[in-house]
């Protein structure tokens, strides 16, 4: 009994020492993802989250996946709409985003898509800004709309077209990702 009041009484001083962690939030390596995000009157669900790491100890990013419910592994890059949200621990120039990105969609996508995107993956990447420890980048694709990259939640620019989505969003979670086990954090497996 007097176990219980202790194991209540210590859930209780947690609950009012982290007000500013909902029950319906995610956290990883201190930093938190809310279950859901609203987009265009789409509710999207938090998938997975995970930690990208280089050189094996060095943390990199976090990132969250956000997909409608029901959303199978395999529709991931099929114009489904879905959101990535990442937040950086180290710094990075914005031009080393758009290297990145054109190397990996290359590894992802036939040469005629990538020749087809090639304006349109030029275009994102020119909205990359550098970002410093605690900035967060956000890439949210709409059906109908597009994909907006947006930097600390102020939009940069948006992209239109499901086949440019799903090419940046192989960046992650094409058949070769930045980092498979990241790819597979995020899908929640």
């Amino acid at each position: 009994m007097r176990l219980k009041l202790i194991r209540g009484i210590t859930l209780s001083l947690i609950v009012c020492i982290l007000p500013g962690i909902s029950a319906n939030a995610a956290e990883i390596e201190g930093v938190i993802f809310p279950e859901k995000y609203t987009a265009d009157e789409l509710e999207l669900e938090l998938r997975g989250f995970g930690l990208l790491r280089y050189m094996v100890f060095v943390k990199a990013y976090v990132g969250g996946l956000y997909l409608p419910a029901g959303t199978a592994v395999d529709q991931i890059l099929s114009g489904v709409p879905k959101r990535l949200e990442v937040e950086y621990f180290q710094t990075f120039k914005g031009e080393a985003f758009g290297q990145a990105t054109n190397k990996i969609i290359a590894k992802n996508v036939d040469p005629e898509t990538l020749e087809r995107l090639r304006p349109k993956i030029e275009y994102h990447n020119s909205l990359y800004q550098d970002v410093e420890p605690g900035d967060r980048y956000s890439l949210t694709y709409i059906p109908g709309r597009g994909t907006e990259l947006a930097l600390n939640g102020v939009p940069k620019g948006i992209v239109e077209g499901s086949e440019f989505a799903d090419a940046l969003f192989s960046v992650w979670f094409g058949p070769n990702p930045i980092d498979k086990s990241f790819k597979k954090q995020l899908l929640g497996l």
